[in-house]
């Protein structure tokens, strides 16, 4: 369940952005600016920058990045081959999902919901993911000083097209992941020895020192 300042602040997001226009382009991108108001924000081969301090209600793309910049919020983000990135301190109320695309969380940078992906890194950098973290064939990065609840899932591969080298799960100094870890194939899993995890299916941690672990 999700804390009542989320939900509040949920509540308070969706109206506000909902009234505001949609915007959707194809083949071309999209900029809300810095302080403004956007309801869908969409684009088709091409990216969407969401300007600092902005509020969206969904920001997507097909074949394009998205940004989110500092202190923005919205409340979802999602693409098709591309990269997502927070800035400091923005704000997703519900999930972060990418087929095909890197996900990035600045320092601050909240994400009530899950993060997901199916191929591309994912980072945390003293960040906070409230709905867990999941993905197939992606590196996951929880940083220094990072919180994950929800715990984190490697998914099996099925198909064609996936690498055959195993992902790397680092949970880096004094991050915090609440719930199971979950590896369904095999996964290359370093955690810095003072983080806290949960429990462990399918993978033997590997305990570092320092700020991160050695190559």
């Amino acid at each position: 369940m999700r804390p009542v300042s989320h939900m509040l602040a949920l509540a308070l997001l969706l109206p506000l952005a909902a009234t505001a226009q949609d915007i959707s382009k194809v083949n071309g991108s999209v900029s809300v600016d810095a302080g403004q108001h956007a309801g869908a924000v969409h684009s088709v081969n091409g990216s969407v920058n969401i300007g600092d301090g902005a509020t969206v209600q969904d920001a997507s793309t097909v074949n394009g990045s998205v940004h989110l910049g500092a202190k923005a919020q919205a409340a979802s983000l999602h693409t098709v081959n591309g990269a997502q990135t927070l800035g400091e301190n923005a704000q997703v109320h519900g999930e972060v999902t990418s087929t095909n695309g890197s996900i990035s969380l600045d320092p601050g940078a909240e994400v009530t919901g899950n993060v997901a992906n199916v191929n591309g890194a994912i980072r945390l950098d003293h960040a906070h993911v409230g709905g867990g973290i999941e993905t197939t064939s992606g590196d996951i990065n929880v940083g220094e000083n990072s919180h994950v609840d929800g715990g984190l899932v490697v998914n099996e591969q099925h198909g064609w097209g996936f690498s055959s080298r195993p992902p790397h799960v680092v949970i880096g100094p004094h991050a915090v992941v609440r719930g199971t870890l979950d590896f369904r194939r095999e996964v290359i899993l370093q955690v810095s020895d003072s983080a806290q995890i949960g429990a462990v299916k399918g993978a033997t941690p590997m305990r570092f020192s320092g700020s991160q672990p050695l190559e």
